[in-house]
């Protein structure tokens, strides 16, 4: 196959040395190719004829032939090279072909994959977009819930505040108006009597049992409705609260003032006055407290909290606290015009009530237990608190701590050494304004600054509103 084609190696040279190159060099001029004279191929063909020339052109024509020869070795030995060089890079180009179809594979693959990740993706988007939506319409609405709810408990705030101060205005008013009339309807208890013209005249020397008949008969009928207009045209005590208080007829006494009972504000600044013109206003007082407990009606019946009954428990405390200074009981360890006879009566009653507190369970929560207060004063009254435990009676000081009377309760019953213990009591179970009420009773700020129970008091009631609110708006849903 190499010998035919480089039969025609020398025309093919000879038409392509007429040629440009590819590279744009004349074929003519290129040094890699042999390019034979075309005045030497006629020896050459000559030569190959049998040498048919003849003279001196032989000579030349060998060196021709030698010197094609060489070029003709030249050129295999170049072709061989360039044929090698051509099957490796063939070689090359069959391993790159099986390498680029398997990289083919593996792109259409990896696209493939790529291409799910990106739906993938797309599709995650789109939830979490949904997501995203859902939730900020559930937060705006939630926003506008709680602005609604906001303003709900402001108004609430508010109309609870204008309440309170509304209750406070009016209690400041309530107690300006009973103190006014206190003053006007009661001044210091005198003895004086007025005869039927109006003419007064005194009578601290005289009888102060006297009293005039035509006012007293005409008073012995007095409707309970007609009573203020009589206590504000008399200065003296009322005639029918003189007229028990001489007969000694505790329990009549006790009637009328619960058939009173409006009025029982204005009647107890003339019960001192009355109780003077009773023999004995001890014995007249105990006579007054067989009713405090009924005999007929037990501690277990739910009836503890009748009307009726409470208001007879209040009227009873009130004769006991205008009884005290009459017998000189305001301080303990003094002198006591009180029998041994009518102590022991006095506490046989205490122990039928202490018994009958024991039984009920006095409720400490609220600090106005009337019970617990009737029986301290009736401890007071009569000097009876040495008889009993100290500790027992804190634990019902507890249990009136609110009532104004507390403080002096406890200085009656001796037991001013156990009013740290009772302070701290109160302030331990949130009553922190009884707290304050008897540190300054007893003077007892250095040890228990007022400004901090204060401060507690206040977050105690911002708390309790803020439950309150919290409660009410859980209700609802």
């Amino acid at each position: 196959m190499w010998s035919q084609r480089s039969r025609f190696s020398g025309y093919r040279r000879d038409r392509k040395s007429r040629e440009i190159s590819r590279d744009g060099i004349p074929w003519s001029g290129r040094s890699d190719i042999y390019q034979p004279h075309p005045a030497s191929l006629i020896p050459v063909r000559r030569a190959k004829r049998g040498l048919q020339s003849s003279g001196p052109a032989l000579p030349i024509s060998l060196m021709i032939l030698k010197m094609a020869g060489a070029q003709t070795s030249v050129s295999n030995e170049m072709a061989s090279e360039m044929l090698e060089q051509l099957g490796n890079s063939f070689i090359e180009l069959e391993s790159n072909r099986e390498t680029s179809s398997s990289y083919g594979i593996m792109w259409e693959e990896i696209k493939e994959h790529f291409q799910s990740l990106d739906n993938s993706l797309k599709k995650r988007l789109e939830e979490l977009e949904e997501k995203e939506k859902a939730f900020e319409e559930k937060s705006s609405t939630s926003q506008s819930l709680i602005a609604e709810r906001e303003v709900e408990v402001t108004a609430k705030e508010q109309a609870s505040l204008d309440r309170i101060q509304e209750l406070k205005d009016a209690a400041v008013a309530a107690i300006a108006e009973a103190r006014k009339n206190f003053v006007v309807l009661f001044p210091e208890p005198t003895d004086v009597a007025e005869d039927k013209e109006g003419k007064v005249s005194t009578s601290i020397n005289g009888d102060p049992n006297a009293s005039v008949p035509g006012r007293e008969e005409k008073s012995s009928h007095t409707k309970p409705g007609e009573l203020a207009e009589t206590l504000t045209a008399d200065a003296k005590p009322h005639p029918q609260l003189t007229h028990f208080c001489e007969q000694m007829d505790g329990k009549g006494l006790l009637k009328f003032l619960c058939e009173n009972r409006k009025n029982l504000a204005a009647l107890r600044g003339q019960i001192p006055a009355a109780l003077k013109s009773a023999s004995d206003p001890a014995r007249l007082l105990l006579d007054s407290l067989e009713g405090f407990y009924p005999p007929e009606q037990s501690t277990s019946d739910g009836k503890e909290k009748d009307p009726a009954l409470q208001g007879l428990r209040r009227t009873c405390l009130v004769l006991m606290e205008s009884v005290t200074p009459l017998l000189g009981m305001a301080e303990p360890g003094g002198d006591h015009p009180l029998s041994s006879e009518t102590k022991q009566q006095a506490k046989a009653i205490a122990d039928v009530w202490e018994n009958k507190l024991s039984g009920v369970g006095i409720d400490a929560a609220n600090g106005d237990a009337l019970e617990a207060h009737a029986f301290l004063q009736l401890l007071s009254t009569f000097n009876l608190a040495s008889d009993f435990d100290e500790d027992t009676l804190c634990k019902l000081v507890l249990a009136v701590s609110r009532r104004r009377q507390a403080p002096d309760l406890c200085r009656s019953l001796g037991l001013t050494h156990k009013i740290p213990g009772v302070i701290e009591s109160l302030i331990s179970s949130g009553k922190h304004i009884d707290a304050v009420h008897f540190v300054h009773a007893f003077q007892l700020t250095d040890s228990f600054p007022p400004v901090p129970l204060l401060k507690a008091y206040l977050t105690d009631v911002q708390n309790s509103q803020e439950k309150s609110g919290n409660d009410g708006a859980a209700a609802p849903q």
